[in-house]
């Protein structure tokens, strides 16, 4: 957090997704300081909010083959460099009865065209690899895909740019750009926790505000056209599949299924938004998701859900004119990324990176450094692609089942567990806690839960949050009333993912929930969203 009225740094980013703490990451290994600010915390927009799916470029093949290259190309580097926060699961894409067969035929030769390794399985193969896929399933091919923990790797990426002399700053947001001439001379920013005003100079000013990009833009008199397309997934009380799996049809709703850790995850849907202050998934969404679906994976139809969520796509409306297919659709939308330099607005130390996809965000923040890197007159090259993505930080409870892997090797058999869905016991919290404390000044339960799996287990923060809210007390980190708001703050979060999958056995632990917070804390008198 901001403890002072002004600061000066080379190089401002504004956004901590994976873009912009991929582009912290580039620039600080290059020796070129900046400074982050992200309104909320890490992927909070849609970096955090995806399948967690490392293309192999499949997808791409007819809509857009220059993405699926780009795909290809950065899903090998990030195995490479970080496989630590990657799966390799491999990835099937499966075609059921009814259809388009024309589609199944080409599927293989554009994958050639586009040099996308894909590789023709047999039917009776697919179903005992994943016994979960439906009888109807006429045809099957293998590709490159994997599965990537978004948040390990944005953590990762922060943390190194740390390790080398960047700063970054959470809920903190951009208020106002003081232009003079054809510059930003300087920007003022909120604390959004105790509203103190504060500001930046810098050389160069990057917009990596993903979604909030035109936003940002606007406060330099600049107009970026953005699309809204918000889509929303769901997450599986247990892990269906070992393969990602890929309806084998041009990009629709519900058509990968991505397999993390202990869950599974699958969507989309493409919903168009005229703006960005309702993001929520819905109950209508989630009836779509099931639907579609279940047709590849039948037992999706019955299967307990412990949360839904949704993000926003962050595309550019020039990129229309990309279109392959001339459809209406934001899927069709061309999935690069636009990276502009705002020169050409009069604004020559402005910077907008946006439009991509986790896969490629490594390249994403590659060609801005260079860019950034040029108007600096830096002549240090790019080392992001040979550079191990591994930070000092314990950034490895954010994977499902590490915190038990880590006990069971080394644990205090003394020691007591307080989240018992992700099995993360009392040492592993205060280690967190005390690190949190020591570089971010600061610690709480949301920032516990960005950083570990905290409450993102089957009860979704109902006793884990009591548990380490006690223990931080006992501790000292909380004093008077704040383990309350914190719990408040948690729970409320929570409770936004819960609402549309509230059935079966998910609608009994929310009856619990209700009976333990709603008595407690009286959260039935407030506003769930705020």
């Amino acid at each position: 957090m901001p403890g002072k009225k002004k600061f000066n740094t080379e190089v401002l980013i504004i956004g901590g997704g994976v873009t912009g703490t991929g582009l912290a990451r580039d620039l600080a290994l290059r020796g070129i300081l900046c400074l982050v600010l992200e309104m909320e915390t890490i992927n909070a927009g849609a970096s955090g909010r995806n399948h967690g799916l490392l293309h192999s470029g499949a997808r791409y093949v007819s809509s857009d083959p220059v993405s699926a290259g780009e795909c290809k190309a950065e899903g090998d580097i990030l195995k490479k460099i970080a496989p630590h926060c990657i799966e390799t699961t491999g990835g099937l894409y499966i075609a059921v009865k009814g259809d388009d067969e024309d589609y199944i035929s080409q599927f293989p030769v554009l994958c050639q065209k586009a040099e996308i390794p894909c590789a023709p399985g047999s039917v009776k193969e697919a179903l005992e690899f994943e016994p979960a896929l439906t009888e109807n399933t006429i045809a099957a091919f293998r590709v490159e895909d994997a599965s990537i923990d978004p948040f390990h790797i944005s953590l990762e990426n922060m943390n190194q740019a740390i390790e080398h002399g960047a700063r970054y700053f959470n809920f903190c947001k951009v208020i106002r750009f003081h232009v003079a001439g054809k510059a930003i001379q300087r920007v003022t920013a909120v604390n959004l926790l105790n509203r103190q005003i504060f500001e930046i100079e810098a050389e160069i000013v990057v917009n990596a505000a993903g979604a909030w990009s035109g936003e940002i833009a606007k406060l330099a008199g600049i107009h970026v056209d953005m699309i809204y397309s918000k889509g929303s997934l769901l997450i599986t009380h247990n892990r269906v599949s070992g393969h990602v799996l890929n309806r084998l049809r041009p990009p629709s709703d519900g058509d990968i299924l991505v397999p993390g850790g202990t869950v599974s995850i699958f969507g989309t849907t493409s919903l168009r938004l005229d703006n960005l202050d309702n993001i929520r998934p819905t109950v209508e969404e989630t009836d779509i998701l099931v639907r579609e679906a279940s047709a590849m994976v039948p037992e999706l139809e019955n299967i307990r859900y412990i949360r839904a969520y949704a993000g926003v796509r962050p595309l550019v409306s020039s990129q229309e004119e990309g279109r392959a297919d001339g459809s209406g659709s934001d899927r069709s939308v061309s999935r690069g990324f636009s990276l502009i330099d705002h020169g050409a607005d009069k604004i020559e130390n402005l910077i907008t990176i946006t439009g991509g996809k986790m896969t490629t965000f490594r390249l994403m923040a590659e060609k801005t450094a260079n860019l950034v890197a040029d108007k600096l007159h830096n002549k240090n090259q790019c080392l992001t692609a040979i550079t191990p993505l591994k930070s000092k930080a314990p950034t490895r409870m954010t994977e499902a089942g590490t915190a038990f892997r880590l006990w069971s090797g080394k644990g205090n058999t003394e020691d007591i567990t307080l989240c018992e869905c992700e099995m993360i016991s009392k040492n592993q919290f205060k280690e967190l806690i005390d690190w949190l404390k020591k570089t971010r000044k600061t610690s709480d339960l949301n920032a516990l839960r960005v950083h570990s799996r905290l409450g993102k287990g089957s009860c979704q923060g109902t006793f884990c949050s009591q548990r380490v809210t006690g223990f931080m007390y006992d501790e000292d980190y909380l004093k008077d009333d704040e383990g309350i708001y914190n719990i408040k703050d948690l729970l409320r979060e929570r409770f936004i993912g819960q609402r549309p999958v509230l059935w079966n056995g998910q609608l009994a632990q929310a009856e619990l929930n209700e009976a333990l917070f709603c008595g407690f804390y009286g959260l039935d008198f407030e506003n769930p969203y705020g």
